[in-house]
């Protein structure tokens, strides 16, 4: 009887170790969700699956029956079915092995099967619940393991318990007890440590994930929404300011592919309602901002070229875009800027810091503003919504910060920003440069004529001329589009007629002032990498 009792335990047990597997998987994938594909949480993209094949009656029954929390149901639903099927695979993983992580890896590739279906899916939108399947596989194996560990210990101390009945008179048998017992003990509680603690991280990693998401959700919905003004003035994109040439940049780059560098760990979720901005320091008043104040500004459009200083020569940590928002000198002049300062420190909500010269910000040459809109639509949530800085002429570390709330006017000898400390120079002009878009390193071109494409940018100067050398061949000047601005890239082409072999093929620019790219390599630390970009093409 006694021996029932226990295995009817022991099985109460394996399910709990299997709910635990489970939560594990669920809580993994929330996370890693979060972090590479929003969409791709298991849970709700199976409830969306079932949705989705549910016959049209069974959808009006429920939404008879439940009305306005039918989905509330539905999710309730899942997760008791999903707490039953863990339970079951916890219970076949101590009973029959591996049985339970096969059931684990039969539920992570219906669930990734669900979320790689649904439309508009991410290329990493496979990861979460792979991941989630790979961390759940583990938690149930090790508590499984500690589970039978604990049952055979108990079998083993009751047999040591008759073997001491019959040797009453023995201590040495008296002991051999004593020492099973302690083991019992033991793995008992190896099980149960492990499974607090995994219980107890899943669940606050689960809701904790799961929360971000919704708030970057309910953000992003609000985003979605927004109706910004028309701007006062508009920027005209001259004739042959594109060139249409196979593999070159895009003139604008599309938000999509607009590259992101930042410290934030997750992407902050701000309510433009609830945002503001405090400029103080060195003015002569402390001046708050709602965002409404900076839509009543009136709007204006820029296209400006963003580059970041961890750019390497021929990387593609540089965009172009265009942009809506009002001029920061306009900004400044509200809180009235006083003499003997030479910086502003701006802030953003995550506590990143960056180190812009006040003369940037204020110069009625130079279009500093604080942007609202990139590309025709309010700013995505990764590049700084909603309201970041951008300034054209300095990297983007010491200019663009995202997700702005607080301009303090200061000085360089009474603050630093985030990176200056870390080995960056406080203030960082641009090094133009110039990039081969096409042929791509490594690709293989047919012999014949072919274009040679890229795009070059010299912001707040301006580009005259780009020049391109075949292996030890003379400089030859290229076609470059008309500028929009001296703040935007242009881009430039050559038509080559290509041998077969392998050539090397590098590139350089010469600003408006005259002066010639720097041909000498530095790296990127402490204020930009330099260098003529030099590709290797092989031709067939």
């Amino acid at each position: 009887m006694a021996e029932r009792k226990s295995g009817k335990r022991f099985i109460a047990w394996a399910a709990v170790a299997g709910v635990i597997g489970g939560a594990v998987f669920l809580a993994t994938a929330e996370l890693f969700a979060l972090l590479f594909a929003r969409a791709a949480s298991p849970l709700l993209a199976v409830g969306g699956f079932v949705i989705d094949i549910v016959p049209q009656p069974f959808k009006e029954f429920a939404i008879a029956t439940f009305g306005e929390y039918d989905k509330i149901a539905l999710l309730a639903g899942l997760g008791l079915a999903v707490i039953i099927a863990s339970a079951i695979s916890g219970i076949l993983q101590y009973l029959r092995p591996p049985l339970g992580v096969i059931a684990l890896v039969i539920a992570g590739v219906l669930s990734t099967a669900a979320i790689v279906t649904r439309a508009g899916v991410t290329p990493l939108a496979f990861l979460p619940p792979v991941l989630g399947t790979i961390a759940g596989s583990i938690i149930l194996v090790l508590l499984s393991r500690r589970l039978r560990a604990w049952r055979a210990s108990i079998v083993v101390d009751r047999k040591g318990e008759d073997s001491a009945k019959d040797n009453a008179k023995d201590s040495a048998g008296i002991e051999a007890a004593d020492g099973e017992a302690a083991r019992t003990g033991f793995d008992r509680r190896r099980f149960f440590i492990l499974a607090a603690i995994s219980g107890a991280s899943a669940i606050v990693v689960g809701i904790t994930a799961r929360a971000v998401s919704m708030a970057v959700a309910s953000v992003e919905s609000i985003r979605s929404a927004l109706k910004l003004p028309a701007p006062r003035t508009s920027v005209t994109v001259p004739a042959g300011a594109e060139l249409d040439i196979k593999g070159l940049s895009p003139l604008f780059t599309p938000n999509k592919d607009f590259y992101r560098v930042d410290t934030a760990l997750t992407v902050p979720t701000i309510d433009p309602e609830t945002w503001r901005l405090v400029i103080d320091g060195m003015v002569d008043q402390r001046v708050e901002m709602t965002f409404q104040d900076i839509l009543d500004m009136g709007l204006d459009e820029y296209a400006i070229t963003l580059t970041c200083v961890s750019n390497e020569v021929g990387g593609e940590l540089v965009g172009n875009a265009m942009w809506l928002g009002v001029p920061l000198r306009d900004v400044l002049k509200k809180a009235g800027v006083k003499s003997g300062a030479d910086m502003v420190l701006s802030r953003s909500v995550d506590g990143y810091t960056a180190s812009t010269p006040l003369s940037a910000l204020v110069d009625d040459e130079r279009d500093a503003i604080l942007a609202v809109a990139m590309n025709g639509e309010p700013l995505p949530l990764e590049h700084g919504f909603p309201v970041r800085m951008v300034v054209p002429g300095l990297y983007g570390y010491v200019s663009a910060t995202k997700w702005l709330t607080e301009l303090k006017v200061t000085t360089f000898a009474d603050d630093e920003a985030y990176w200056t400390p870390r080995g960056y120079s406080a203030e960082a002009p641009i090094k133009f440069s110039s990039r081969l878009d096409t042929p791509s390193i490594g690709e293989a071109v047919p012999a014949g004529r072919i274009p040679i494409a890229g795009v070059a940018w010299a912001q707040s100067v301006g580009i005259e001329r780009v020049e391109v050398r075949i292996d030890d061949g003379e400089w030859m000047p290229v076609t470059t589009s008309t500028p929009i601005n001296d703040d935007t890239w242009v881009q430039w082409f050559m038509e080559w007629d290509a041998t077969p072999g392998t050539h090397y093929v590098a590139v350089r620019a010469i600003n408006k002032n005259g002066d010639l790219q720097i041909e000498e390599r530095a790296p990127i630390a402490p204020n930009g990498s330099s260098g003529w970009q030099r590709s290797l093409i092989r031709v067939t």
